[in-house]
């Protein structure tokens, strides 16, 4: 059991990775020091939309229209942390 734990927090931290990159990612291509035409940014870019997009999809529904400020990665990153918190403290379940 100890080892699905293990690989539950590998998941969690890779997805927080994944957020925490798509994020500074989209503030260097809107600030403009990288450019989606260059063909390694756009291959990653769209990579992790592709990845990303069905966790933020179910988010943004529920948020509201907020006119340009996309607050749905800050809304999994909590809800990442949450998961991690509830695992570390019933952390005994698996052992």
């Amino acid at each position: 059991m100890q080892s699905l734990f293990q690989i539950l927090m590998l998941v969690l931290d890779i997805v927080w990775f994944f957020i925490i990159a798509h994020v500074i990612m989209s503030w260097l291509i809107n600030f403009q020091v990288l450019n989606l035409n260059q063909q390694f940014v756009a291959q990653i870019w769209y990579g992790l939309n592709r990845i990303l997009e069905p966790i933020y999809a179910p988010v943004r529904r529920i948020l509201p229209n907020m006119q340009g400020l996309d607050l749905a990665p800050l809304v999994v990153l909590i809800g990442v942390y949450a998961l991690r918190i509830i695992l570390v403290n019933n952390a005994a379940i698996f052992y």
